[in-house]
């Protein structure tokens, strides 16, 4: 019997829209809005690599358009609006280390903007990303990872109903030279229900 092929996810640059904020497919035009809001030192504490400068933030988007290119990513910028308007980028997010044949990805690379981060912006983007992983990429398995140190995103992770799948020790050498162990978090596709359910009841 010939083997059947195994069916693989579609993934394209799309904009992701939701209430308040859209996500649109990262590009250099995003770089002056980004660079505007997303060089405090705060942002990059618990990141391997550090972004301090504008041209640290040409470098970063530019890294991730390249890996955009070669398959592996698939960044987005946040950006303040409603259907039909247009408001400011306040961060940006991504799909990263995708398996098309594996129908995995992981949601990382996240960042808002200080002034934002006290608001909704971060649940709607991870309720427009994980939708569109599930419902329309019919994604496998979702990974999400945090430095072992963030109490703040590993409670956030955990808060949204995803799975604490272990430690990576001594994982990832930072750009302050201190090793970082990571905490690898997933949510399948079996889960999708109840986890969109905990989302919808933290945007009320």
């Amino acid at each position: 019997m010939t083997p059947q092929p195994i069916p693989t996810m579609q993934i394209a640059p799309i904009t992701l829209q939701g209430p308040g904020l859209r996500l649109e497919p990262l590009s250099l035009d995003h770089l002056d809005g980004l660079t505007a809001v997303g060089l405090d030192p705060a942002l990059w504490r618990w990141v391997p690599s550090q972004v301090r400068t504008a041209a640290g933030m040409r470098a970063y988007v530019e890294a991730a358009l390249k890996d955009q290119a070669s398959g592996v990513s698939l960044p987005f910028a946040l950006v303040l609006a409603g259907p039909g308007q247009a408001g400011p980028v306040v961060g940006s997010s991504r799909f990263g280390n995708i398996s098309l044949r594996d129908r995995r990805l992981e949601i990382g690379w996240t960042w808002v903007a200080p002034a934002w981060q006290r608001s909704n912006v971060n649940t709607e983007a991870k309720t427009l990303l994980l939708t569109h992983a599930f419902e329309t990429l019919g994604a496998h398995r979702v990974e999400l990872k945090t430095d072992a140190l963030n109490d703040k995103s590993r409670a956030a992770i955990a808060r949204i109903g995803a799975s604490q799948e272990g430690v990576f020790r001594r994982h990832i050498v930072t750009d302050t030279g201190r090793v970082r162990d990571t905490v690898y978090f997933s949510i399948i596709d079996s889960e999708w229900p109840d986890v969109k359910a905990r989302l919808q009841a933290m945007r009320r």
